[in-house]
């Protein structure tokens, strides 16, 4: 029976790769990502040999991610997306359907289903829908003059939203506990609403600032919020890896078994990176307007401030989270430690971790 499926699906590809408008089409292969695995579930690989990895593949593949257009993809679209790929599974494709065709349905069901439940995600915790949606509470954290109901609001707001996006795109293979994202959702909250409120304060004593330096510090402390929200949502949510070890396979995919010191690496490097990624999004928009405000239409038409700065954080948000999120593998490499590992693996170390989905951008903003 597997054998026939195989077959089906060898021929299905061939009759669709006689096109040359679209790479050969792979089902549930990341179109122009060029990692040999792509397991959401395993935060580290150990390889002879590094990856066929690029920036800009990955930056391909990530714009197919977040591409908000499929957020318009209407019900009938849907089926006829889904149903595309189920004549391609079976080999029963009709005569004339390209790759582009393919690669342009897949990207449709992945955008919209969850691939595990088959449920449809609710459009605005969709990946498609993180800036769209997502933009106009990073205009919140960044306005001007905030006052401690308006800090502590739009940080809960950022970290709520940041919580339903993780929630929605889980890994629901290896489904977590709930109190696991209740624990990591209120140690998000508190931290990022702690520290904001906190440096605020600090700000607003600091007699040294005149009045405009205030402001502009004001503005940045919606960063470093929000990163140590980041820490605190990845300790809290993945310490146990520290101690069962994560998933480990070889240069072709296969699974060698777990290893504690791979956890440890892959806990160090996402630290590190949700610390990074945030920083386009919360640190480019103040500096612009700092330099937009003392324009003269603005300074004459103070209303179009506000207007401004959504353009501004729209732009600075689609533009900077794509090249952010893409500069980082989605799968680590361990070939320095890789004789380390493979003791750890050879000690008995057994114990198998779940993951999340990949390309989740939640890492840029919060929890």
């Amino acid at each position: 029976m597997a054998d026939t499926a195989t077959t089906a699906s060898a021929a299905a590809a061939s009759a669709a790769n006689t096109s040359t408008d679209a790479p050969p089409f792979q089902l549930g292969k990341p179109r122009f990502q060029q990692d040999p695995i792509h397991d959401p579930t395993v935060h580290l690989v150990v390889m002879s040999q590094p990856p066929l990895t690029s920036f800009y593949g990955r930056l391909r593949h990530f714009l197919d991610i977040i591409d908000p257009r499929t957020l318009f993809v209407t019900e009938r679209r849907l089926r006829e997306a889904v149903q595309l790929l189920e004549d391609y599974k079976h080999g029963t494709l009709h005569p004339g359907v390209t790759n582009e065709q393919l690669w342009s349905a897949q990207k449709i069901k992945q955008a919209i289903l969850h691939p595990d439940t088959n449920e449809k995600i609710f459009m605005p915790f969709r990946m498609s829908g993180y800036i769209p949606f997502g933009t106009p509470i990073v205009v919140g954290l960044l306005l001007p003059n905030q006052t401690l109901a308006s800090t502590v609001f739009w940080q809960w707001l950022n970290q709520s939203h940041n919580a339903c996006v993780n929630y929605a795109n889980r890994n629901a293979t290896k489904p977590s506990p709930a109190s696991k994202f209740i624990q990591g959702y209120l140690g998000a909250v508190i931290s990022a609403v702690s520290i904001a409120v906190g440096l605020n304060v600090l700000v607003q004593k600091a007699n040294k600032f005149t009045p405009a330096t205030r402001l502009l510090v004001q503005r940045f402390v919606p960063f470093p919020a929000v990163a140590s929200a980041n820490i605190c949502n990845v300790v809290l949510m993945r310490y146990g890896e520290l101690e069962e070890g994560i998933d480990v396979l070889d240069g072709d995919g296969n699974l060698v078994g777990s290893s504690k010191i791979a956890a440890r690496h892959a806990l160090l490097e996402t630290a590190l990176t949700r610390v990074v990624l945030p920083m386009p999004i919360l640190v480019l928009p103040p500096i612009v307007m700092s330099m937009l405000e003392k324009t003269a239409l603005l300074q004459a038409r103070p209303r179009l401030l506000l207007p401004v700065q959504s353009l501004v954080c729209l732009a600075a948000f689609g533009l900077a989270l794509p090249l952010a999120i893409s500069l980082f593998p989605q799968m680590s490499e361990a070939a320095g430690e890789e004789r380390k590992v493979n003791e750890a693996l050879c000690s008995g170390i057994t114990a198998r971790t779940g993951g999340r989905r990949a390309g989740e951008p939640a890492v840029v903003t919060g929890n």
